[in-house]
Formats: structure tokens, C-alpha cells, sequence
């Protein structure tokens, strides 16, 4: 791998695969106070962005499973799922460590492609290649990891007083 953007792109994903990877089901759907997701939403919306900036705006088929559009993406929330099976966490790790595969598979040749679109972010950010799409999830995915970090942190901090309770 050439480009320094999928290197960083790598780095960042297995980092957030990383920190859940012991992770179990129930404790990945735990949402802490204060904050409106949890650990699964998390990193389903992180999958469902980078599906549309690495695909779905090259002119690429992105590889969306049922219902996740309607599960991650902007504005949705744990709390509004209804009759929607989530994915395990199992799955979802999955789907993250494979999505790296086709982003590199697909676009390491394409990076200083310019958009036939330039695509204006929710941050009035204008991305107009290949690259900067990349590049903006990074910074995305990062925001994301520092949440699940800290509902992590939250959860840890739980069992450590549920411990002292109960002894």
C-alpha cells in the first residue's frame, strides 16, 4: 500500500476494532447517560459513512445490509429502533475489517481522482477528490472512536463499583 491516507485509514480502523474486540453484545448496546448511542450505533454509523463517502460518492456499489441506513445513519438512534434486527458486534466487526479490504481494493489508484460532484459536509466542509473523502473520514471515524472510548471508560468504571458492592 502506497498512499499514506489508506495507511492512516488502517491504523485508525484497527485501533476502534481494537478496543471492542472482547467486547459482548450487551454491553455494547449499554447507553450511558448523557449521551444519545451506544458502542454498536457507533460503530454501524461508522461503517454507514464511510460506505457513502468511499463508494457510494466515487460512483462505486456500496455493500449496505438491510436496514442500515435506517439503523446508523445521521440522526438515528438506539432508542427509535423498532422491529430492526441490529447486528451483532461480531458482525459489525467484520463488516468494518472488510470494508478497509474493498476501500484499498477500489480506490488506492483513485486518490487524487477528482469528484465529479465536490461534496459540501454537514461541517461546510468541500471535499472534491478521491483523497479528501478519505481523509474527512478519518477525521470522522476519530470523533466516533473518542465516544466509544468513553462510553467504554463509563462501562469499566460500572463494573469496577458493581465489584466494590457486591464484595
Amino acid at each position: 500500500m502506497r498512499n499514506y491516507i489508506l495507511k492512516q485509514l488502517r491504523f485508525v480502523r484497527e485501533n476502534t476494532i481494537g478496543h471492542v474486540a472482547e467486547m459482548n453484545d450487551e454491553t455494547s448496546l449499554f447507553i450511558p447517560e448523557g449521551f444519545n448511542n451506544n458502542i454498536k450505533w457507533n460503530l454501524g454509523h461508522i461503517y454507514v459513512v464511510q460506505e457513502k463517502f468511499s463508494f457510494h460518492l466515487t460512483g462505486e456499489k456500496m455493500t449496505m445490509p438491510n436496514h442500515f441506513a435506517e439503523l446508523f445513519s445521521t440522526g438515528t438512534k438506539p432508542a427509535d429502533w423498532e422491529e430492526q434486527v441490529s447486528p451483532t458486534i461480531r458482525e459489525l466487526i467484520g463488516l468494518l475489517e472488510n470494508q478497509v479490504n474493498r476501500i484499498e481494493q477500489t480506490l488506492e489508484f483513485r486518490m487524487k481522482e477528482a469528484l465529479e460532484q465536490p461534496y459540501n459536509t454537514s461541517t461546510g466542509l468541500t471535499l472534491s477528490t478521491v483523497e479528501e473523502l478519505i481523509s474527512f473520514c478519518l477525521y470522522h471515524e476519530g470523533m466516533h472512536f473518542d465516544t466509544i472510548k468513553s462510553i467504554k471508560r463509563i462501562i469499566q468504571m460500572r463494573e469496577r463499583m458493581n465489584y466494590f458492592r457486591e464484595n
